[in-house]
């Protein structure tokens, strides 16, 4: 007999029968090495997560649903057409109690804005301050500054304006004994300021004011670049603020009448006249958010200025410059990019942190919306349209912030 043949099997017959056997011999190995395939494992445990988590939310979806319509609600925002029925008060919109949900989410979110924008500005100007204090060689002034930030640190925040609003701004003096200061009166009712009112003329005198900004943006960058390529000094801020100031000043000249007029306030019966009022929630909310994001990028600048390596402070002082100058123009565009990142964090905690403003009565985003959906049992909804605000607010400050960074950075060759 043939090796490799069977008794009474044709060579073809047998082959045929060792590679079927062989066949079903290698598929339970390949079958049993697949499940020790790490990458096969990792690809199944993510079909089976998401699988879990689609079961999950249909889960939820349906509940849901089934709980509001025992309750005959449903998840379409055609409820912000109805009429609020409510006013908010020290609002920078002028709303009735005849407008819309809509209308008084609109006011809620520019209230908001008002605070997030100008908390945002003060903020870094107050950090930045409070930063190169804690290294001053004053004694004196460091443990001011380092008492500050650890008091504001290490305290919540819901407490301090709690303590800003209640202790201090309502036990100031009343009007009618307000303190005065030139124009400006204080007050537990509030802080009037000056206001500019615009006149007849004023859309003219404005576009000389926009031509004076294009015309020294364009002077600036082209005497600065003058002076980084010729090594001589241009003086670009002195001569970009000629037209600045220039052509505002013009327009004011040649134009009939006076395009603006100043409002000062005045005190007319039990109430100011004329100027602008700060309520004593913004400024509570304001301030509060203020002086508490700013303890925490006082250590951040303070940490950035002392990444920057001594030696670049010394090279800067034997060229000449003075301390100002070696901080202004060498030690702080080289903090800039240590600075910028977590910098950015401490901004998306001022925006969200600005939801706190409920707390002192003044009426934002959040305080508007618990109102509607109060009004109007629609918490699903409302509680969406939030998110998704504070969302796209938050994702706006990380572009820019991130847009900055990468201007910053360190370019590789």
């Amino acid at each position: 007999m043939r090796p490799g043949l069977w008794p009474g099997r044709t060579p073809h017959k047998a082959l045929a029968l060792t590679e079927t056997t062989a066949a079903r011999v290698s598929l339970p190995r390949s079958f049993l090495a697949l499940w020790r395939d790490l990458r096969f494992l990792q690809a199944l445990a993510q079909v089976a997560f998401l699988v879990l988590l689609f079961a999950a939310g249909r889960w939820l979806v349906g509940n849901l649903l089934t709980n509001l319509e025992a309750r005959g609600l449903d998840l379409s925002f055609s409820f912000l057409n109805r009429t609020a029925g409510f006013r908010v008060a020290d609002e920078a919109l002028s709303m009735g109690r005849t407008d819309t949900f809509r209308f008084a989410f609109l006011v809620g979110l520019v209230n908001s804005l008002q605070v997030v924008v100008l908390g945002l500005v003060l903020t870094t100007g107050l950090g930045a301050v409070a930063g190169v204090a804690l290294l001053s060689s004053n004694w004196l002034l460091r443990t001011i500054f380092r008492t500050y930030v650890e008091i504001m640190r290490n305290t919540p925040l819901l407490v301090q304006l709690f303590f800003l609003y209640f202790a201090i701004i309502l036990k100031l003096p009343s009007l009618e004994n307000r303190l005065s200061l030139g124009p400006l009166a204080l007050s537990n009712r509030g802080l009037f300021i000056p206001a500019i009112l615009p006149q007849a003329g004023a859309g003219a005198w404005l576009l000389f004011g926009l031509a004076g900004v294009v015309l020294a943006v364009v002077t600036y960058r082209r005497l600065l670049g003058l002076r980084i390529s010729q090594g001589r000094e241009t003086h670009p801020t002195l001569w970009a603020a000629l037209p600045l100031l220039a052509l505002p000043w013009l327009g004011w000249v040649i134009l009939p009448g006076r395009p603006l007029s100043l409002g000062i306030p005045r005190l007319e019966g039990l109430n100011m006249a004329g100027g602008t009022r700060l309520s004593p929630e913004f400024a509570g909310i304001l301030l509060g958010l203020v002086i508490y994001t700013a303890a925490f990028l006082a250590d951040i600048v303070r940490a950035g200025i002392l990444a920057v390596p001594h030696g670049q402070r010394d090279a800067a002082l034997a060229t000449g410059l003075s301390r100002g100058q070696t901080l202004r123009l060498v030690v702080l565009p080289q903090a800039l990019r240590v600075i910028i990142p977590p910098t950015t964090n401490q901004y998306l905690n001022l925006a969200k942190n600005s939801s706190l403003a409920i707390g002192v009565g003044y009426p934002d985003l959040y305080a508007v919306s618990q109102t509607i959906f109060n009004q109007s049992g629609q918490a699903v909804q409302m509680i969406a349209l939030m998110m998704g605000t504070y969302l796209l607010l938050s994702l706006l400050i990380s572009v820019a912030m991130n847009a900055l960074n990468a201007r910053l950075r360190i370019v590789d060759r």
